[in-house]
Parts: structure tokens; C-alpha cells; sequence
């Protein structure tokens, strides 16, 4: 199989995933762009072109997290005429973005995959929410991307609002990248524009209506995402309907999002640590090794909230960010142990009825 090196790297390809591919003979490579139920928008060399996973891929891989998903790359076999090219394997991710499906499900509700950068916006007027922003983060941080902030809408509050808000992030011991934006004004456009590097893949992340559909209209020079007007509190009423993904002139490839409030978090025990970090630190001078951090003792952590090296809402938002992730780790390693032995049931049950 002839890679197309040039004009894949344009779309995010490396040696990286060159390493990782095992695509058949007839098979060519192509990247995810959209997804609409049983149909893929897939990008490669030549262009855009629709395309269906095989029967035989559907059958091995039942979970929605092993389904494509925006940014994946998958090989693709597509004949001269066909309409459709057909999906045979999807090729190991590099990074991804996931979140807990909506509602009491243990399932992960996949965003994007092979992200390089996971812009997270949060409007300064009205959306600003520390909580949800570390939310973010741990689940950036666990998918392997690396996070910026983003602060849109500054034209709607006063300069010490702004600054309270930035203050309020590095309070929080969040070291992460932070940028401005007013989209009326134009306003550190500029800077969100020296961001964005040629080949590598940004994913915007927020609330509706934070303006990251205007924003994205602005980075392409045209209104390619729909928007809605804004409301008279200065909040935009977007409706951004599916994710995609997008090559900027400049060479930068972004995926905007719809809305998502509700973030929910499983199996990120890593993601906690990285974006926790100060009070991962703290933590390794707790008399017990298997503190939580709560009522235990000789707890280096809460007895940095009671001198007030750490703020409350911070420990607080950490436990329970922890509490939870844990909890859905177990639901989600009890379903897939159901599933598994159901699994072995059917197996056993079929090879019963062949030798009968």
C-alpha cells in the first residue's frame, strides 16, 4: 500500500500512525471528518468522498468507543464508480477525547481522536465556571492532548472581571495556557490565529453560545458554521448540530462542537493527577499511602485547605472529580465483565447446539 506522505501530513498524518497501521492490500488511508449515523465523511489525498464501515468490522466491534469517530484514521477500500467506500479497520488513536455518555450509562460517548490541542472556551460574561473548567481538563489531560483556555465574550465585562476570572484559574494551580477573545472587537483574534500550526489538529470545547462557531467563521473568512442571532444578553445562541472537521487555509485543522455542559468523567485517574498537580504533590506527604484525603489523619492535603494553601472549592471539586471517576470505573468494569461472560454464554451455547 503507497502512502501519500505529503498529503497526509497535511491532515495530520505521521510516522507515528504509519507505525500503527494494518491495512489491507487494497486499502487506502483517509481521515474521519464527519460522521452522520451510519455514514462517514472521510478526507484523504484526492478529497472528500462518503463512506460505510464493513459488515465484518461492525461485528467485531460493538462499543461506541470502538467505532470511528471525528479526527480517527481509518483504511478504506473504494473502487473506481463506488458511491461509498468501505471501512475495514480504524487505526490505533494517538489521543482522544472522550466524555461519559449523557445520563446513568457507564458507556464513553467518544468527541474526537488524534486532537493535538483541545481549546476549551468559556464565555467571560455569564458562562465563566472554575468547576466545569477543570472538568475539562482532567479529561483533556487524560485523553493525551494538550489543553489551552480560552475566555471569549471580553467586550461584555469590565477589564477587572477579566482579570478576577484569570485570577481565579491560577488560584486554582492551573498553569495552562490562557488566551482572550472578543469576537465583536476582533480582539486577541490575532493571537488565537499564531496558535494554530500548520498539519496539527485543534478541537474546541465549551458551552453553547460562547462563540466558538464565530470564531471558527473568522479563522475560515466565511460563515461555513451556522449561527444564530445573539440574545439580548450579549450570549450567542449557536447551533453547531454534529462535529467536524475542517482544514483552515493556513494549514491548521480545527473540530468545532456542539454545546456540552454536562462533562461527565470515567477512568481518568491519570487526567485527575495531571491537571490536580498541587495536590497530587501534597499528597505524597500524607502519612497513609492510601489516603483519600478526607477524615485520614496526618493528611498533608487537608491540612493544606485548613492553612489555606489550597483553596476549598479547589479540594472539594478534586474529591469529588475523584469520587466519581471512580465510581463509574467500577459500573463500567462490572457492564464490560457482564458483557464479557454473557459473551462466552452465547460461545458455549452455540457449540452445545453444533455437537447436539
Amino acid at each position: 500500500m503507497k502512502i501519500q506522505h505529503i498529503e497526509l501530513n497535511e491532515l495530520g498524518w505521521s510516522t507515528w500512525f504509519e507505525k500503527q497501521a494494518q491495512c489491507g492490500a487494497s486499502d487506502t488511508i483517509a481521515r474521519v471528518a464527519a460522521v452522520d449515523r451510519d455514514q462517514l465523511l472521510l478526507m484523504d489525498h484526492a478529497g472528500s468522498f462518503r463512506a460505510r464501515l464493513a459488515g465484518s468490522f461492525m461485528y467485531h466491534h460493538h462499543g461506541s468507543e470502538e467505532l470511528p469517530c471525528v479526527g480517527d484514521w481509518v483504511c478504506v477500500e473504494r473502487h473506481a464508480g463506488d458511491d461509498y467506500g468501505m471501512i475495514h479497520a480504524l487505526i490505533e488513536r494517538r489521543t482522544s477525547l472522550r466524555r461519559k455518555s449523557a445520563g446513568n450509562a457507564t458507556e464513553f460517548q467518544m468527541i474526537a481522536a488524534n486532537v493535538d490541542y483541545v481549546i476549551i472556551v468559556q464565555s467571560c460574561h455569564f458562562d465563566f465556571n472554575l468547576k466545569r473548567l477543570e472538568r475539562y481538563l482532567v479529561m483533556v489531560s487524560e485523553g493525551g492532548a494538550e489543553p489551552y483556555i480560552l475566555l471569549t465574550k471580553t467586550d461584555l465585562v469590565e477589564a477587572a472581571m477579566l482579570e478576577y476570572q484569570m485570577a481565579t484559574i491560577r488560584s486554582a494551580g492551573i498553569a495552562v495556557p490562557i488566551s482572550t477573545l472578543s469576537n465583536v472587537t476582533q480582539q486577541g483574534i490575532d493571537d488565537v490565529r499564531q496558535l494554530l500550526q500548520p498539519g496539527k489538529t485543534y478541537c474546541f470545547v465549551g458551552s453553547s453560545g460562547v462563540g466558538k462557531s464565530t470564531l471558527i467563521n473568522t479563522l475560515i473568512g466565511k460563515d461555513l458554521q451556522e449561527t444564530k442571532t445573539v440574545s439580548h444578553t450579549g450570549e450567542g445562541r449557536h447551533t453547531t448540530v454534529r462535529r467536524e472537521l475542517l482544514l483552515l487555509k493556513g494549514g491548521a485543522l480545527v473540530i468545532d462542537n456542539p454545546g456540552m455542559r454536562e462533562f461527565g468523567i470515567v477512568d481518568a485517574d491519570s487526567g485527575i493527577d495531571a491537571s490536580f498537580a498541587d495536590i497530587t504533590r501534597l499528597a505524597a506527604g500524607c502519612r497513609y499511602r492510601d489516603c483519600r484525603h478526607t477524615n485520614e489523619p496526618h493528611c498533608a492535603v487537608t491540612a493544606a485547605v485548613e492553612s489555606g494553601d489550597i483553596s476549598q472549592q479547589h479540594y472539594e471539586n478534586y474529591i469529588k472529580l475523584t469520587e466519581e471517576s471512580a465510581f463509574y470505573e467500577l459500573s463500567y468494569a462490572q457492564r464490560r465483565k457482564k458483557d464479557h461472560d454473557f459473551g462466552k454464554y452465547i460461545k458455549s451455547a452455540k457449540k452445545d447446539l453444533k455437537e447436539h
